[in-house]
């Protein structure tokens, strides 16, 4: 006698081809919210402070130990083109060092702030460059970082430097980006390349369409780079944006005054406009949802 009934049909969330199906790309895209939102709220992250710019440069330890292997190699070493360019890593590895000390100022001040949930925590990409030292900055501080990576064609690891729980990996371009955005209270643009531009002018077009409940401060960081590249005030000049659109971000040059800037404007819009100063007391901030 055979048995004909039907064996159990699996569970429709355990039905791994069709999760991965054009069909199920609702269910991954919400799981790229649910996921993280999850995980942000078991970590008390509160809110972020994000780190943007190249992803292609070094420590200064890497790049002149590379420049000093190059340069024993050669007779002749610097009309030689990898000794060029071991000369530029060296001279651009300052805005590797540059986000490293900010991250770490920035991280030293916000854990001291007494409140329940971690406030203004160093967010960056997850990669290498610029993202490595601002995570390796916040680390160093003692503090927790976050990392967004992205699932590219060719791999981008994620860097050594971030907190294990909040190491990210993304599909969706677009869901990366609204993590980078949704908990930001401010960016820190360090020189970069197309993405770099992308992230950078996404927020100030948020910013400037009141698409963004709430105040971010926007750092752009280096101004001799962004002025040989971004001339903002033709732009004012042909009437593409208004004047006081410069308002909404503010180039700096050390790490100090970027840190100045940040504290200030972190207090007066996020802590109640209260004094900055180690060893005063802030009151505790009260608990927003995601």
């Amino acid at each position: 006698m055979t048995d004909d009934r039907l064996k159990p049909a699996r569970l429709a969330y355990q039905n791994e081809p069709f999760l991965n199906s054009p069909d199920g790309r609702i269910l991954r895209i919400l799981s790229e919210y649910s996921e993280p939102l999850s995980r942000f709220r078991r970590e008390q992250i509160q809110d972020t402070v994000v780190f943007f710019g190249s992803a292609r440069f070094h420590a200064s330890e890497v790049v002149n130990a590379k420049l000093t292997e190059l340069r024993a190699a050669k007779e002749k070493p610097d009309p030689d083109p990898g000794v060029k360019r071991a000369l530029a890593a060296v001279e651009m590895s300052r805005y590797y060092e540059d986000a490293r000390k900010l991250a770490f100022m920035l991280t030293e001040w916000s854990i001291k702030i007494p409140a329940r949930r971690r406030r203004f925590v160093v967010t960056t990409g997850g990669g290498p460059g610029i993202m490595e030292a601002a995570n390796r900055g916040a680390k160093e501080a003692g503090g927790k970082t976050i990392g967004l990576n992205i699932n590219l064609p060719f791999e981008q690891f994620p860097n050594p430097y971030i907190t294990p729980s909040l190491n990210f990996e993304f599909h969706y371009f677009f869901m990366r980006k609204f993590w980078f955005a949704y908990l930001a209270k401010a960016l820190v643009i360090f020189p970069g390349g197309f993405g770099t531009f992308d992230e950078l002018f996404e927020i100030l077009t948020l910013a400037q369409t009141d698409k963004l409940a709430k105040k971010i401060l926007v750092v752009i960081y280096g101004r001799e780079y962004w002025k040989k590249l971004i001339n903002f005030q033709a732009m004012i000049d042909a009437g593409t944006i208004s004047a006081d659109d410069l308002d909404l971000f503010k180039m700096v040059d050390t790490p100090e005054e970027g840190f100045e800037y940040l504290a200030d404007g972190l207090t007066k819009y996020h802590l109640g406009g209260l004094p900055k100063k180690e060893g005063e007391v802030l009151p505790e901030i009260a608990k927003t949802r995601p």
